[in-house]
């Protein structure tokens, strides 16, 4: 038994649980490569403080097999790099930064070119280049799924008529559909949450769609924090207590931690029953637990909140009016709140109107980090949340348990330096108190605004329904008076101009 134990790589682990990437079915497939492909040149060229223009093509090679084209305008890769980036699980530089991006893991695009490779057997291509008076590279790179290495079969220097960028090519057993939970579907709301990109989009079937940037002001750069001590858990602290360069406690607490000074520190070392001067790895196992149940007695200011980068009230707004046809839109964003010590922060957009299907369902678009969730809305905080408001208040129906009825869209975007996704395919978020709580506190905010326009739209539909039943009736009210009053044909005319003016006056009374 002992012999036939080995170790198990993660690309091995992956490639039989694929579908905890979101690679379970064809349809999925297609979206979340895409998606993957998406968020990494999305994430590249912000960090460069470029504007990102993306280019998305999928061509239809067979009737079940796709090749999936993303390419953009960012600050290309480094060559030794490329291998690592896309033929290596769980290889990225933004795990251990506590900022807001939309890549978290390392697994994303080379979970797809895996997949890729598994149901085609086709290398990744990709091509990349830095800058102008650097050379092109091209790349063809397998995955050795027992090793999670890469296996390099082509590494070439070509011309390539872009300054900078990269282009990363996979092709795949997939199927393409339109409608809800398409890729159709998700590079419209990931136009509608960044409205400084341009994105190009050339369907399998269809011609080129291209969604124009909305601002040509980059979001503000979020920038990256320390760990909140309230965050914490005891086995990371035991960790840092041995990894800490800091030659006494105090100066541990203060330089490995965001908001703790020298005496909030002091004072966490005096609750606990530790010397703040003590060496942080002669700590034992009790007075680093000791710790760790001293930080929560004392009060500590809440983490900062430049790692953050919200859309904001006026470009959510914009976005909505362009993206969208509706008759009333609004936005809002709610201030920073913290869960487990990360700041996180929740906005909120409605937009409302007779195009958007009056007896259905309303939409429910969902966004972390800028990114839309297609999948598993049902488990999702931002469903639980918009369910639990009562929209009845603000004028629409709404079925117990069950999202409101009406012509609406309804935007949910959170922005956090780590989004607790539910599963490692990123579609759902967490259902934590602070989070739902933040989320239906927007909702409400908006709502109210809603319900204010329903409202008076209601009461201008009223009135004019009244107004036309009067002009309906002013003839025949005017003829029957005739005929009752018998008058000549001359005082007849002057009658019935005057009995029309006097009713016209009244109705606009």
């Amino acid at each position: 038994m002992a012999a036939r134990q080995r170790e198990i790589s993660v690309s091995e682990f992956f490639t039989k649980n694929r579908h905890l990437l979101g690679f379970d079915n064809p349809r999925k497939a297609l979206l979340t490569t895409v998606k993957e492909a998406v968020d990494n040149s999305l994430d590249a060229c912000e960090e460069a403080g470029i504007l990102p223009t993306l280019a998305i093509e999928i061509v239809e090679v067979s009737e079940s097999r796709f090749r999936i084209a993303v390419q953009d305008n960012g600050p290309g890769i480094v060559r030794q790099q490329i291998p690592k980036i896309f033929g290596k699980l769980l290889y990225g530089s933004k795990f251990h930064r506590l900022k807001q991006q939309r890549g978290q893991q390392g697994i994303g695009i080379s979970a797809a070119g895996m997949y890729g490779q598994l149901t085609t057997g086709r290398p990744l291509r990709i091509i990349s280049r830095t800058g102008r008076r650097k050379p092109a590279h091209r790349f063809r790179i397998a995955i050795d799924t027992k090793k999670n290495a890469p296996v390099i079969q082509r590494d070439e220097e070509i011309e390539w008529d872009v300054a900078h960028g990269t282009r990363v090519e996979i092709e795949l057993e997939a199927t393409y559909q339109k409608g809800r939970r398409s890729v159709d579907d998700y590079i419209e709301q990931t136009a509608l949450a960044n409205p400084h990109a341009e994105i190009r989009y050339a369907p399998p079937k269809g011609e080129e769609i291209v969604f124009a940037r909305v601002t040509k002001e980059l979001p503000k750069e979020s920038s990256e924090i320390k760990p909140h001590p309230y965050g914490v858990e005891l086995g990371v602290l035991l960790r840092m207590m041995k990894e800490t360069s800091s030659r006494n406690l105090r100066g541990m607490l203060t330089s490995e931690f965001s908001r703790v000074s020298s005496p909030v520190a002091t004072k966490i070392c005096d609750l606990a029953g530790v010397s703040p001067t003590i060496n942080p790895r002669r700590l034992t196992g009790p007075n680093v637990e000791a710790l760790f149940h001293a930080i929560p007695k004392v009060r500590i200011m809440a983490p900062p909140t430049a790692c953050l980068s919200p859309i904001g009230e006026e470009l959510l707004l914009r976005a909505l009016e362009q993206r969208v046809e509706a008759e009333f839109c609004t936005a809002v964003t709610r201030p920073p709140a913290v869960y487990r010590g990360n700041p996180f922060q929740v906005e909120v957009g409605l937009a409302y109107g007779s195009e958007l299907g009056a007896e259905d369902p309303v939409d429910l678009y969902r966004f972390a980090n800028r990114v839309p969730l297609q999948y598993q809305q049902s488990a999702c905080a931002m469903t639980k949340s918009s369910v639990s408001t009562d929209w009845k208040k603000y004028g629409l129906q709404q079925s117990r348990g069950a999202l409101p009825a009406g012509p609406m869209v309804i935007f949910v975007h959170i922005a956090s330096v780590w989004v607790p996704f539910t599963s490692e395919s990123k579609e759902a978020v967490a259902s934590y108190p602070e989070i739902v709580k933040e989320i239906r506190l927007g909702l409400m905010e908006a709502g109210r605004r809603l319900g204010t326009f329903v409202r008076r739209r209601r009461r201008e539909a009223d009135e004019h329904k009244k107004r036309s039943y009067i002009e309906k009736y002013i003839p025949h009210i005017a003829d029957a008076l005739q005929e009752i009053l018998s008058l000549s044909d001359r005082k007849r005319d002057s009658t019935e101009g005057k009995l029309k003016t006097i009713l016209e006056r009244s109705r606009k009374i």
